[in-house]
């Protein structure tokens, strides 16, 4: 059952506690809490967020933003049988660096999964509030893409095909719920924690961590990047007064299945917005 706090805030589940601050004098703590930071940061979102940083700025260089193309889930390999298996082991090991994440919050006595509310006790509720977020952000969204595109400022974002093999889109809505649970859980339910114990505002958390998601989604363009931006500062803003990861996993699986899924049908609907323009030639 939800709670209010000394300072009248709904507050998180009763399984959760605010992250105890480590004291300036433990020196050895604080620094292993830095280089886990930099560790899982490395091997996970900061390191697609530097490629996304470095993509931009080579597609900055080189044509017109808007005559450029990126690709969601990109094929692995001509045949259909082989792509879906690198597809899916690429899920696989994805989710591999989740379970790390909440395996380094697990502490004794302490269910890591419960403490940052990912798990199914609250799971109406839960859904109930990822809805009401894919309302609040997926359709403004689609809106940013749209007016980026128009604008020339967005790179054409070239969704999978959906007719290729029968087990596409059981694997596109995968890519989703792995992009949910990798961001979400990472980006929330680690770095808030870390970072709190390191002796972080709250301010200065949600604004981080809304701002490195930001740079994950630079190689779309910088409109896409600040409505990413965006993003992180209300779904920062609900996992403090909320205390669950859950309904934050759950809004970004959705939108991105009505992304990875939805984008070609609005695609072949208006082609003027969605459709990528071709690619220049390459030269040498």
């Amino acid at each position: 059952m939800e709670q209010s706090d000394k300072r009248g805030h709904f507050a998180r589940s009763a399984d959760w506690t605010y992250p105890p601050t480590l004291e300036r004098s433990d020196g050895y703590r604080r620094k292993r809490l830095g280089w886990e930071i930099a560790i899982v940061l490395l091997v996970s979102v900061g390191q697609s967020a530097i490629y996304s940083v470095v993509s931009f700025v080579r597609a900055a260089t080189r044509a017109p933003i808007s005559q450029q193309q990126t690709q969601l889930n990109p094929s692995r390999s001509a045949e259909p049988l082989w792509d879906a298996i690198y597809q899916f082991l690429d899920i696989f090991f994805s989710l591999a660096l989740v379970a790390l994440a909440v395996y380094l919050l697990w502490e004794p006595a302490n269910n890591a999964l419960r403490r940052i509310g990912l798990d199914f006790r609250r799971f109406g509720t839960d859904l109930t509030r990822g809805v009401l977020l894919v309302v609040l952000i997926g359709a403004p969204g689609i809106g940013v893409y749209a007016i980026g595109r128009a604008i020339g400022q967005s790179i054409a974002v070239i969704p999978a095909p959906l007719d290729s093999s029968w087990w596409v889109i059981a694997l596109l809505i995968l890519a989703a719920l792995r992009a949910g649970l990798t961001e979400e859980v990472i980006f929330l339910g680690f770095l808030f924690d870390r970072l709190r114990r390191l002796g972080w505002s709250w301010t200065w958390i949600i604004v981080s961590t809304a701002l490195l998601r930001g740079s994950y989604h630079l190689y779309q363009g910088w409109p896409s990047a600040l409505g990413n931006v965006v993003m992180g500062l209300v779904f920062g803003w609900c996992y403090k007064r909320w205390g669950r990861v859950m309904p934050l996993v759950i809004a970004h699986t959705i939108i991105d299945i009505v992304a990875f899924v939805g984008y070609p049908l609005a695609a072949a609907w208006w082609p003027g917005i969605f459709a990528p323009t071709p690619a220049p030639s390459p030269t040498s």
